[in-house]
């Protein structure tokens, strides 16, 4: 009788201190994204001299401008999925002070025709 109560007490606490892990995962979690969702075509499209208005156009607005720094435009995109470990993406997009695109830095690589004219 003795070996019995432990054959059932001993599954049953295991069950329960693992329960709170294996219960987290079967509640549904929604994923997040916030920020700006930048593709690789998108910055494949940005030349040299390009002005602030054609980079908003193909990029939309930047996340963030600092004050006192207009002509850096920070795109921030950061996405939970679900259960997963969040990833961050970030877009930095420098101009002269002339308004015209001189350098694009990141996770995102600029095109070879970055340097070419803009038609």
């Amino acid at each position: 009788m003795q070996l019995t109560k432990w054959l059932v007490a001993i599954p049953l606490a295991v069950t329960m201190l693992s329960g709170c892990s294996v219960l987290e995962r079967l509640v549904y979690r929604i994923d997040i994204n916030q920020g700006n969702y930048v593709e690789q075509q998108a910055v494949e499209q940005l030349k040299f001299g390009m002005t602030k208005e054609q980079v908003r156009f193909v990029l939309g607005s930047p996340m963030l401008i600092e004050n006192g720094y207009p002509n850096t435009w920070y795109y921030v995109y950061h996405h939970t999925p679900g259960h997963n470990p969040s990833v961050q993406k970030n877009l930095i997009v420098d101009f002269n002070d002339s308004g015209t695109l001189v350098t694009i830095s990141g996770d995102f690589q600029q095109s070879d025709a970055f340097f070419e004219s803009i038609n």
